[in-house]
């Protein structure tokens, strides 16, 4: 089967939707899957995530099935520094490289500040709604791989959010999320797609074709969103430092 978790357009987080440039983008998307034949559709319930995937829906005459769990990762944690909450994966690389936990997908979550967080917990429940959907689709988890219940070649379509698409990914492929989160970074309507490898009969593994395509931005001509990166240099303030 195929995976493609997909992030929502350019966000207008003030409103949770889309700015113009985001419809844009929507539709530059819409105009890739609807030529797929899809299985089924998964969905945040959170606006940009709806909306990105409303273009598609309404071209295609499709629905989504609206999960909680898709919604963007949600475990604040308190910054040790200054008190506050933030979210879990916005920290400088001057602060998480110090720990090695956070390379280590077994105990990512152990350290104080993700403990008092209840970040592993948040994860689990992530974990728990992707192999639900996975075993709806006939692949079951045994372990580290799944089972080939009912292999298929399906094609299944997920829209959501960076944070929890690296929590999924980091199930999938067997890996920290910390690392994925502060070493990757998926553009606004940009594709991830995961297809499973059955070398053994009836057991099956899922492994990453593809991460980020925004090729169908290119095709129509628009840049990919800045959201989600930081300066590319320094001494470039006209992009985002904070």
């Amino acid at each position: 089967m195929k995976l493609l978790i997909i992030r929502h357009g350019d966000p207008d987080y003030s409103i949770d939707s889309l700015t113009e440039k985001g419809w844009r983008e929507a539709e530059l998307l819409s105009r890739k899957l609807v030529t797929m034949d899809v299985k089924a559709f998964y969905l945040s319930p959170l606006g940009r995530a709806q909306d990105t995937a409303s273009v598609t829906l309404k071209k295609m005459n499709r629905e989504a099935v609206v999960l909680p769990w898709l919604r963007e990762f949600y475990a604040p944690v308190i910054d040790e520094e200054t008190g506050e909450q933030r979210i879990p994966w916005d920290w400088l690389p001057s602060e998480w490289t110090k720990i090695d936990a956070y390379y280590e997908k077994d105990c990512w979550d152990t350290t104080p500040v993700m403990r008092k967080g209840k970040v592993g917990i948040e994860a689990l429940r992530v974990y728990a709604g992707l192999d639900d959907i996975l075993k709806v689709h006939g692949y079951e988890r045994e372990g580290q791989v799944y089972r080939a219940v009912h292999p298929n070649k399906d094609t299944v379509i997920l829209f959501c959010h960076f944070g929890v698409e690296c929590v999924m990914l980091a199930h999938l492929i067997g890996v920290s999320p910390v690392v994925l989160w502060q070493g990757m970074c998926a553009a606004p309507t940009s594709v991830t797609t995961l297809v499973t490898e059955e070398r053994r009969k009836g057991t099956a593994s899922f492994r990453m074709s593809s991460f980020g395509d925004v090729s169908h931005l290119y095709a129509g001509g628009e840049e990919p969103a800045f959201a989600g990166r930081f300066c590319e240099i320094y001494d470039d303030f006209d992009q985002r430092h904070d």
